[in-house]
């Protein structure tokens, strides 16, 4: 008989956690989960999934007027921001029933409560007022939205955990940041009608990605009418008569909006957690420290997700639960692997993209070769739309194989994560070239590019 009260317990219900318990429960581990807030966590209940369903939303309102150049009349059209988020939550409230379901279907005990660490074996939660024992703990209390609070008036603006929850659709909004969650959100309101500001203190917006990519993703945002401001951040944030608050810049400008969207950025969420005194080192950024197989200082102590930082994707989160499990309930040490992950912007349009951008492999290779194409496509050709298409390949010159693949475009995430299939195998460039092309689409140029690109230098 075990000493402890569960062979597992993990602290965080989303989806690094919720994978790494239930595999462990079918390993036959006893598991206990604590929740503080919905099973899910931030994909189902507030990031990935309302945030693509809101994405949908806004591209109706460009699809409406591109209708119009295919026959089709779209006379009144109007747009109901309270059903939307209605349905919207109708649909995680199901998911979220399915991830208890399939919790507990495993054996799973879930506690909804906030749980903290008393020590290397004992969980204290909450709600419950109790505290309960494990043989390994694992967390995956995941990451939280940053607001800068030494901006005066920091308080008046949202972050994506409140933008889902809108009581109406504001006229105008500011958003902070040039992340992937900044642009995607500017994007969403502006599709839905609003006036949109994003100001990011950089010199372009995702600059984590190929430039390529940046410069291709600001210039379509620009045509849709959002104004983008560059290397300014906030200064103060004023309110003013009713919903109404004004921005100081700290360029020297003001803008006055319904709606200051954050999104600087995300901070693992290990504040009183009770890490140290568990022992549980964590990083500059707050982020628990992990090897390769996700233990942490403690021996018996493990995180996935968010919270460690590493890549804060959902499916690594997944992946990164399913090697835990592997490795500490099944025998079969696991380590996950970083390399080629596919990513995506749900921007409009959106951007997917796989492997090296073009600085990082001309910093990793000797020999690179760059292959890019810039079209407008065949269905804006009647829409009348200059939206442009971005398609670039970066390749090993001394091995021919493809290291990176970059689209910006409609349906990018979707043929990124096909691309991505190949690429992660080693696909080369002939095997590309040697690829018939599927006619008409947007896809074949990606088989259809011969001419290295040679900058004007």
């Amino acid at each position: 008989m075990t000493k402890f009260d569960y062979d597992l317990f993990t602290i965080g219900a989303g989806s690094g956690g919720v994978r790494a318990s239930r595999l462990a429960a079918t390993f036959g581990a006893r598991v206990g989960v604590a929740e503080e807030y919905r099973v899910g966590g931030t994909c189902v209940v507030r990031g990935c999934i309302p945030k693509k369903f809101l994405v949908y939303a806004s591209e109706y309102g460009h699809g409406f007027n591109e209708a119009k150049a295919y026959g089709w009349t779209a006379d009144n059209v109007s747009f109901d921001w309270t059903r939307l988020i209605e349905n919207k939550d109708n649909e995680i409230d199901r998911l979220n029933g399915i991830y208890i379901r399939n919790l507990k279907n495993a054996g799973a005990e879930i506690f909804q409560s906030r749980a903290t660490l008393k020590d290397a074996h004992t969980v204290h939660l909450e709600a419950e007022g109790r505290d309960v024992t494990a043989e390994t703990i694992l967390i995956a209390a995941g990451g939280a939205p940053f607001v800068d609070q030494s901006v005066p008036g920091h308080e008046l603006g949202v972050t994506s955990n409140e933008a889902f929850h809108l009581d109406n659709l504001p006229s105008h909004v500011v958003v902070a940041g040039g992340g992937y969650i900044a642009v995607e959100f500017a994007c969403i309101f502006r599709g839905l009608g609003c006036e949109v500001c994003l100001v990011y203190r950089g010199e372009d917006i995702l600059r984590h990605f190929d430039t390529d990519i940046s410069v291709q993703v600001h210039t379509e945002m620009k045509r849709q009418g959002i104004r983008v401001i560059t290397q300014s951040t906030f200064e103060k944030i004023e309110k003013r008569d009713g919903e109404a608050k004004r921005v100081h810049l700290t360029n020297g400008t003001h803008i006055d909006t319904d709606l200051v969207f954050w999104a600087v950025g995300r901070t693992p969420s290990t504040n009183g957690l009770g890490l140290e005194t568990a022992g549980v080192k964590v990083d500059k950024q707050g982020a628990v420290v992990v090897d390769d197989y996700s233990k942490s200082s403690v021996d018996n102590i493990y995180a996935v997700g968010d919270i460690t930082n590493r890549e804060n994707l959902t499916p690594v989160a997944i992946r990164e639960g399913a090697a835990f499990a592997q490795t500490v309930f099944n025998n079969n040490p696991t380590k996950m692997d970083y390399t080629f992950i596919p990513k995506a912007v749900f921007s409009q349009p959106p951007v997917g993209t796989v492997g090296y951008a073009e600085h990082e492999a001309r910093k990793k290779f000797s020999n690179i070769d760059i292959y890019k194409t810039n079209f407008r496509a065949m269905k804006h050709t009647l829409t009348g739309s200059e939206e442009r298409v971005l398609m670039k390949l970066v390749v090993d010159g001394d091995t021919d194989r493809v290291v990176g693949c970059h689209i910006v475009g409609a349906e990018a995430a979707e043929m990124i994560q096909c691309i991505a299939i190949a690429v992660k195998a080693g696909v080369t460039k002939a095997q590309f070239d040697e690829t018939v092309a599927l006619h008409p689409t947007i896809a074949e140029e990606l088989v259809t590019m011969h001419e290295k690109f040679k900058p004007n230098i």
